[in-house]
This record gives C-alpha cells, sequence and structure tokens, in this order.
C-alpha cells in the first residue's frame, strides 16, 4: 500500500513485530527501517568493503544451498547475482543502518537479507524471503563476525599489503641511492655518532619489514571464518557440509585461502583474532610516527633547525607567513597514527564484550579495524609517493655539523681515554671548533692520525 507523507510516497510492511512505514523507493524492508528508526546516532554508516563481505556471504550461501539441494538452482542463482551486485557497490545507497546499532550486527545482516530478497525476487519473479531463503543455513551471529574477518582479509591483500610494499620499496630505494652520505647520528635528540642515510632509512625498512611478517600472520587466522556456527556455534539450523562448502566457495571467489575455524564458540563469542590484528595495526602506527617525526626533525629549519634535508614543498604553510612551507604529509600521517592508536583501544574494549556466547560490539569493532587498515593504507602510500621519494639532502649543512661534532672523540676513547676525551669535547663545543682542531692541542697524534681516526665514514662501522 503506497501512502504519501510529507511529500514523500512510502509504503507500509509488516514484520513479526507489526506494521512499518518504508520509503517507497527503498530496497530494504521493515527489521531495516526498524533499525534507521531505532538508531538515529552517528549517520555513521557501514563501510564498503564491510558491505561487499556480506555480499559475498549472501551470494556464496546460496551457491551452496543449492548444492545440497536446499533452495531451487533458480531461487539460488537470482539470490546470487543480486549478492553480487551488492558485492559491486551498486546499491550502497540501500545501507543506511547506523554503525551504534544492536551489537550483534543483526540489522545490517537483515539490511543484507533484505535487499537481496528484494533484488533476487524480481529477477525470480516470485517472493523470496530474506530469513528463509537469503539467510538459509546462517545466522547474524556468525555472518557478522565472519564479515568482519573477510573485510579484513580484503583490506589487507587489496589495500594495506601493496602500500607497505611501496612504503618499504621506496625506503630501501632511497637508502641505496644515499648510501654514500654520512651524517651525524642522534640519541636524546642530541649529537652521537655518524652514521649513514642508508643505516637511519635501512632502520625504518626493517622495522617496516617485521610489522608485514606479523600482519601477514594474523591475516591467516583472519582467513579462519565463523561461519556454520550460527546461533551460538553448535550450527543449529545449518547442514553439516554447509561449513566447509562456503569456505571453499568463498575461497574460489575471492581468491583467498578460507577455512572453518576450528572452534565456532571461540570465534562466536570472542573477536579475540581481530584484536591482536588491531594490536600489529596499532604497533605499524607506531612505526610510521615514528619515521614521520624522524623526517620532520631532520626537515627542520630551514635556518634555525636541523636542516638535513627538505621534504618536497606541497603547499603554503602559513596563512600570515610568506613563504613558510611545513612537513605536511608527515604531520597528516601523523594524525592518521593517532586515530588508528585510539581505534585499538576502541577495538579492545569491544573485544571484552563476549558476553557468554556472542560478542556484542562488533559493528563498531568492524568499523575501526576497517577504518584503521584503510587510513594506514593512504597514509603509508601518501609517505612513500609525496614525502621519502623526493626528500632532498642538505649536503653543505650535513658536512658541516659532521665537521662540528664533538661526540666524534668518542673515536679517541681507545687512545686517550674517556677524561681527556670530554676535555676536548667540551672545549671544542664552547669554542664551536673542529674536534680535529681541538685535539692537535691536547695530544702527539699527528693530524694524518687524527684525519684518519676521526674520519665520520669510518666511524659509521662501514669498510668501503
Amino acid at each position: 500500500m503506497a501512502l504519501n507523507i510529507n511529500n514523500q510516497e512510502t509504503r507500509l510492511e509488516s514484520d513479526s513485530m507489526g506494521e512499518v512505514m518504508i520509503p517507497g523507493d527503498a530496497l530494504y524492508g521493515p527489521q531495516t527501517q526498524r533499525a534507521i528508526n531505532n538508531f538515529p546516532i552517528s549517520g555513521l554508516t557501514m563501510p564498503r568493503t564491510f558491505i561487499r563481505a556480506l555480499g559475498l556471504i549472501k551470494g556464496a550461501a546460496a551457491f551452496v544451498n543449492a548444492e545440497l539441494d536446499l533452495l531451487k538452482p533458480e531461487m539460488a542463482e537470482a539470490i546470487e547475482k543480486s549478492a553480487n551486485d551488492v558485492v559491486k557497490g551498486l546499491y550502497d545507497n540501500q545501507f543506511p543502518v547506523d554503525v551504534f546499532q544492536t551489537g550483534s550486527g543483526t540489522s545490517s545482516n537483515m539490511n543484507a537479507n533484505e535487499v537481496i530478497a528484494r533484488l533476487a525476487s524480481k529477477l525470480y519473479k516470485s517472493t523470496i524471503h530474506p530469513n528463509d531463503q537469503v539467510n538459509m543455513g546462517q545466522s547474524s551471529n556468525d555472518v557478522i563476525p565472519a564479515a568482519i574477518h573477510i573485510s579484513c582479509c580484503l583490506s589487507i591483500k587489496e589495500e594495506l599489503f601493496p602500500a607497505l610494499q611501496l612504503l618499504i620499496t621506496t625506503i630501501e630505494k632511497r637508502a641505496n641511492d644515499l648510501k654514500d652520505i654520512t651524517k651525524t647520528g642522534r640519541t636524546h635528540l642530541m649529537d652521537a655518532m655518524p652514521m649513514t642515510f642508508a643505516q637511519e632509512l635501512g632502520g625504518w625498512g626493517a622495522q617496516l619489514k617485521q610489522n608485514l611478517n606479523n600482519i601477514e600472520r594474523s591475516f591467516v587466522l583472519l582467513s579462519k571464518l565463523q561461519l556454520g556456527g550460527t546461533a551460538i556455534g553448535t550450527g543449529i539450523n545449518t547442514h553439516k557440509k554447509f561449513a566447509k562448502r562456503i569456505c571453499k566457495r568463498l575461497s574460489a571467489v575471492t581468491d583467498i585461502d578460507f577455512e572453518v575455524m576450528d572452534n565456532l564458540f571461540a570465534g562466536i563469542s570472542s573477536q579475540d583474532t581481530v584484536v591482536e590484528f588491531s594490536g600489529q595495526l596499532r604497533g605499524l602506527a607506531v612505526i610510521l610516527n615514528k619515521i614521520c617525526n624522524d623526517l620532520r626533525l631532520m626537515n627542520s629549519g630551514p635556518l634555525a633547525g636541523l636542516n638535513e634535508i627538505s621534504l618536497p614543498g606541497l603547499q603554503p604553510g602559513s596563512s600570515i607567513m610568506p613563504g613558510k612551507v611545513n612537513p605536511v604529509i608527515p604531520e597528516a600521517v601523523s594524525m592518521v597514527c593517532a586515530q588508528v592508536m585510539g581505534n585499538d583501544l576502541t577495538i579492545a574494549i569491544g573485544g571484552q564484550a563476549g558476553n557468554f556466547q556472542l560478542n556484542t560490539m562488533l559493528p563498531v569493532i568492524a568499523y575501526n579495524i576497517l577504518q584503521s587498515i584503510y587510513i594506514l593504507s593512504n597514509g603509508a602510500k601518501s609517505l612513500a609517493q609525496q614525502a621519502i621519494a623526493g626528500f632532498t639532502i642538505n649536503l653543505d649543512n650535513i658536512n658541516d655539523q659532521l665537521e662540528k661534532n664533538p661526540i666524534l672523540i668518542t673515536a679517541l676513547n681507545k687512545t686517550l681515554g674517556y677524561e681527556l676525551g670530554a676535555k676536548i669535547a667540551k672545549r671544542a663545543y664552547s669554542e664551536r671548533r673542529s674536534i680535529k682542531d681541538v685535539a692537535k692541542e691536547f695530544t702527539t697524534l699527528s693530524e694524518a692520525e687524527l684525519t684518519i681516526l676521526l674520519d665520520p665514514r669510518k666511524l659509521t662501522g662501514q669498510n668501503d
């Protein structure tokens, strides 16, 4: 029945709780509309990748249920085709449910069921029920956790892995390009022994590679799915072959090796795997923030800072100070890192909400973990392409800092001893003179000997 309320055509539908008024052009049904009415909280909706994962599950379930002779082939084909359109993002505007909804994510699951049922009914030319057919062999309690895992795997494979590889490759290339340039190392932000740019950048690369290894291990754990457990892990109302077959089907359509989780009770009642994975993303945020801080300090100046490098000038840095250019990419990525650290705390708190047989903070866990992957991926790409790939070396300033670095005296510890070395270093610093000049006054070492002993390049441990 069509009505016109406030110049908007609506229709009246009913579910087990009674009648609901729905926009006339909406593909979703009464359960989705109830969620829209109940949760006008943030205006945030579930991420695109999560909706894609729901579509993948619904399509794979229809395929398997037809294989098991539980659905007519024509009906299953209509459901699968409609689900694939959801996967492609053709109906994202039909998924308006707020992130802050029922903790199981039932509203989002029913949103998918209702949209796909309506689309499939048009193809099948007969009514397909959202619960009885589209949701066959499933429960929100296993679908939503599985959708979190699937969407994480898709985002890691398609976004995070390529972004990290790009960043690591860019760092390694710059390290190789700058391997012959020696600079002042620093501890406590104070001058320390010399090092090469290759050593400094190589440290960044090693940190990222270790983190990538950790994420790869999490990826394997995330590929274990809760499907087949239905309500609490017992698998009620699903075929005993359903779980393995739907994982096989999902593997075929995604090219990711999905398997049934070893213990479905653990998979439905907890979000331990996602909590652990979020910790790896937090670790990545820590690494990226360290790199950003190093870049900003090396770029500081140009007159009153370290001025070792010049990051690419991308935009005017001030509305009042002409000519000012700021390190905008490292600043933006540092904010990404702060957001990810906050997301990790939300996910950890969400992971604690596994009361008995079901975690009840699934939507907010899904939203935060997928946002973390997305912004870290884009942040890593920006850092690689717009900061690290293009910074230039201010060689004159670097060499001047090296020559006057009083900590070079450390190289003479074995020859002069610590106490005499400290006197030379203090004199050199107070008089703004080179260590070699002052050492000639305090020791019997010749200039040639001092030149060899205080060669910054040799003090980096490099043999070439």
